[in-house]
C-alpha cells in the first residue's frame, strides 16, 4: 500500500514539474480541435473552414496577448512551438480553402442537403414528404450539371478534378450518414425516402466519377500505377519553414548527393574487403542471399533487438526503463500491407515483413532478400530501443502536451541518428554488416533526392522506382512499395526527407554539446527523450540553454 501511495505521489510530482505555463492551454486546444473536427465532419465544406479558422485564430490571438518574458524556459519553448503550430494550421487552412473555392461550384445544388445534415445533428424530425420531393429535385439538378459538364472548360490538372469529385463525395457521405440515422427509426421517413435517396446517391456518384476524369491531358499515371499529388516548390518552402529547416529543397538535394557519395566510398571499401573489388552491387547481392528461412526469422529479429538494448545499457549511453524493455512485442505484416511496407514498422510492436503463402515465388524471394540479417541489424534497433519504441514510451510519460507538435524530423531523425552513432562505435561486426548499414543509409539519401524532386515536378514515380533500383540496389518490388508508400500512403510530403535531415540535425547537435565536452552523452540523450517531440531547432535551444525570441523562425544552418 505504501509503495502504491509513493508511486502515485511521485507521478503527481513529475506531472507538476512538467506542467509549464502553457501546458493546460495546449491540452485544451487539442480537446477543442478534436471536438470541432468530430462535429464539423466534412472537411470540404464552408462551415468546416470557417470554424477551424476561427478556432486557430482565437488561440493565436490569446497566445500573442500573453506576457512572453514572464515565462520559464520551458514555457517560452511551448510558446514558440504553439505559435508556430497555429500559424502552420492557419496557413494550411488558407491554402486548402483557396483550392476548395476553385471547385466548390460543383456542389452549388447542396444547400438543402447541408441543412438536412445540420438538422440531423440535433435530431430534428424531418418532413419526409417534402424532403422526398426536394431530394428528387436535387437529383435532377445534379443530372443537369452532369450533362453540362462536357461543354464546360476542363480543369487544368487532375488534382483539381480529384478535389472537385471529393467535394461531391464528401457531401454524399454526410447525407448518407444522416439518412441512416432516420431510416427504420422514423416510420414515415422510412416509407418516403428510400427511392429518392437511391436516385440522389446514384446521381452524386455518377457526377463525382465524371468530375474525376474532367481534366486536361496532364500526366496522372506515368505507367507505374502510383498516383501521388506533387505539391510544388512554394508549398515545400512553406512546410520546411514550419518544420524549422532553414534550407531550400535544392540545398537539401545537394546535401543528399554529398551523403550518397560518402556512402558509395564506404561501400567500395566493404566490397573490396569481401573480395568483389569495386563491384559493390555484387557484394550487395551476396549479402541479400544471407536471408533466413521464413519460420526462423522472427526469433532472429528478437535476438537483434535484445542485442541492441544490451549495447545501450552496457555502454550507459541512454536510460532504458525496465518497463520499456518488458512491454515491446512482435507481429507480422500481411502480404497486402507489404505492398507499401516491405520492411519493418516499429514502436511498441515491431511489425516484421517476411513472405506469406499467398505470395508468388518472386515476391517471396524479394521479401526474404530485402529483410536479411545484415540489412536488419541496422534497422531493428531503429524500430525499438533506442528508436521508436523508446521514443513512444517516453512521449507518453514526459511533457505529454507536446505530442501535438509531433514531427518526423524528431521521430525518424532520432532513430536514424542512432545508426550514425552506432556506425561510429564499430557496431557493424564485419563487412557484410557494413554493406547492410550502408544500404539503408544510401536509401535515406535517395529518399531526399526522389521525394523532393517529385514534389518539384522533376521526377515521376517510375523514375523514383528506377533510382532506388539502380543507385541503391533495391529489389524492384521493394522499391515500388517504397515509392507507393511515399506518395500514396498517409505521409506528408516532407516525411521521407526527415530521416536523413533529422538525423543530421541531431548529429550536429551532438557535435556541439557532447563531442565538445559540454555535456555527458547519457545526459544529452536522456534530456532529448524527456522533452517530447518538436522541431530539432527548438529542441536545440533547450539543450544549449539559448533563449528563444517569441517570433523565432528557422535559422539554424546545421549542415554548414
Amino acid at each position: 500500500m505504501i509503495k502504491i501511495i509513493f508511486t502515485v505521489l511521485f507521478s503527481l510530482c513529475l506531472s507538476l514539474a512538467q506542467a509549464t505555463e502553457l501546458a493546460q492551454m495546449i491540452q485544451t486546444y487539442q480537446a477543442d480541435r478534436g471536438a470541432l473536427a468530430r462535429f464539423y465532419a466534412n472537411p470540404l465544406s464552408e462551415e468546416y473552414f470557417d470554424r477551424m479558422q476561427e478556432l486557430n485564430q482565437e488561440y493565436l490571438s490569446e497566445l500573442q496577448g500573453l506576457d512572453y518574458e514572464s515565462f520559464s524556459e520551458d514555457g517560452k519553448i511551448d510558446y514558440v512551438l504553439f505559435r508556430n503550430y497555429l500559424e502552420k494550421e492557419l496557413a494550411e487552412l488558407k491554402l486548402d480553402r483557396r483550392a476548395y473555392d476553385e471547385v466548390k461550384s460543383v456542389v452549388d445544388f447542396g444547400a438543402s442537403l447541408h441543412q438536412f445534415v445540420t438538422d440531423r445533428r440535433r435530431a430534428k424530425q424531418p418532413n419526409p414528404k417534402a424532403l422526398a420531393a426536394n431530394w428528387n429535385q436535387v437529383a435532377n439538378e445534379v443530372d443537369a450539371q452532369l450533362k453540362l459538364l462536357a461543354s464546360t472548360p476542363k480543369y487544368n490538372s487532375w488534382q483539381k478534378a480529384d478535389l472537385a469529385a471529393s467535394a461531391v463525395e464528401r457531401l454524399a457521405r454526410s447525407v448518407g450518414e444522416a439518412y441512416e440515422f432516420y431510416f427504420d427509426f422514423d416510420p414515415e421517413f422510412t416509407w418516403w425516402m428510400p427511392e429518392p435517396w437511391g436516385k440522389l446517391d446514384k446521381s452524386l456518384k455518377t457526377y463525382a466519377s465524371a468530375l474525376r476524369e474532367h481534366f486536361t491531358n496532364s500526366v496522372k499515371d506515368d505507367g507505374s500505377g502510383i498516383i501521388g499529388k506533387p505539391i510544388g516548390r512554394e508549398a515545400l518552402l512553406n512546410q520546411l519553414a514550419f518544420e524549422m529547416i532553414a534550407y531550400s529543397p535544392e540545398e537539401l538535394i545537394a546535401e543528399a548527393e554529398k551523403q550518397f557519395a560518402w556512402c558509395e566510398k564506404e561501400m567500395l571499401k566493404a566490397s573490396n574487403e569481401l573480395g568483389f573489388g569495386d563491384d559493390w552491387k555484387a557484394a550487395l547481392e551476396m549479402v541479400k542471399e544471407t536471408y533466413l528461412p521464413a519460420g526462423a526469422w522472427p526469433e532472429e529479429v528478437v535476438r537483434l533487438a535484445e542485442e541492441a538494448t544490451s549495447i545501450m545499457e552496457e555502454n550507459d549511453w541512454i536510460t532504458v526503463p525496465e518497463l520499456a524493455k518488458e512491454t515491446w512485442r512482435t507481429s507480422m505484416i500481411s502480404a497486402e500491407r507489404q505492398r507499401v511496407s516491405p520492411f519493418f514498422l516499429g514502436g511498441e510492436v515491431i511489425q516484421i515483413a517476411y513472405p506469406t503463402s499467398e505470395m508468388s515465388h518472386e515476391e517471396k524471394m524479394m521479401s526474404m532478400r530485402g529483410n536479411n540479417p545484415h540489412f536488419s541489424r541496422a534497422t531493428v534497433q531503429h524500430e525499438l530501443i533506442p528508436g521508436h519504441h523508446l521514443q513512444q514510451f517516453m512521449n507518453q510519460r514526459y511533457m505529454t502536451h507536446r505530442r501535438l507538435f509531433r514531427t518526423p524530423f524528431w521521430t525518424e531523425g532520432w532513430a536514424l541518428y542512432w545508426e550514425f552513432v552506432l556506425w561510429d562505435r564499430d557496431f557493424p561486426r564485419d563487412a557484410k554488416d557494413k554493406v547492410g548499414m550502408l544500404f539503408w543509409r544510401m536509401h535515406r539519401c535517395a529518399r531526399i533526392i526522389f521525394s523532393l524532386n517529385y514534389h518539384l515536378g522533376k521526377m515521376t514515380p517510375q523514375e523514383c522506382i528506377d533510382l532506388l533500383v539502380d543507385r541503391v540496389g533495391h529489389e524492384y518490388a521493394n522499391a515500388e512499395a517504397e515509392v507507393r508508400r511515399s506518395f500514396e500512403g498517409r505521409y506528408g510530403p516532407l516525411y521521407q526527407i526527415a530521416y536523413m535531415i533529422g538525423a543530421l540535425e541531431f548529429y550536429s547537435l551532438r557535435e556541439e554539446m557532447v563531442d565538445s565536452g559540454k555535456m555527458e552523452e547519457k545526459a544529452f540523450h536522456d534530456l532529448i527523450m524527456q522533452q517530447n517531440t518538436m522541431p530539432v531547432e527548438i529542441l536545440r535551444a533547450k539543450v544549449t540553454g539559448q533563449s528563444l525570441d517569441k517570433n523565432h523562425r528557422a535559422s539554424w544552418r546545421f549542415l554548414d
